[in-house]
């Protein structure tokens, strides 16, 4: 089993920055490709950012390039999503995810561990 936790939401305006946290805890951390998704009121579970397990091979959606990063420590168990230039269809609940398997994926079934999520609310 593995545990996630995500911190680091928040309300804030357009153009500032937040860095999402997804502490993890539980089965061996550092094996694990990780993934971030989010999810806007009455819209699907989209994906933002995936790493792998080196931090060798990173994806970002074309939505969040040049604005969102993703990283990682292993020996702190956590992953970051740091959130930069945010805009308000940013709006959404994140969360993180770990996947059991070789390869990252960018769709949300590929994942089999999920955070409760943390809200992020961009005002205009």
């Amino acid at each position: 089993q593995v545990q996630l936790v995500e911190s680091g939401g928040g309300s804030v305006q357009a153009g500032d920055s937040l860095r999402l946290s997804c502490a993890a805890s539980g089965r061996t951390f550092n094996n694990y490709p990780m993934g971030w998704f989010r999810q806007a009121p009455g819209k699907e579970r989209e994906f933002v950012a995936a790493i792998s397990w080196s931090s060798g091979t990173i994806y970002v959606a074309d939505s969040v390039k040049g604005r969102f990063t993703i990283s990682r420590d292993n020996a702190k168990n956590t992953v970051y999503l740091q959130m930069s230039s945010l805009k308000p269809e940013d709006t959404a609940v994140y969360y993180c995810a770990a996947r059991i398997g070789l390869g990252l994926r960018k769709t949300h079934n590929a994942y089999d561990y999920w955070g409760q999520g943390t809200q992020v609310t961009v005002s205009s």
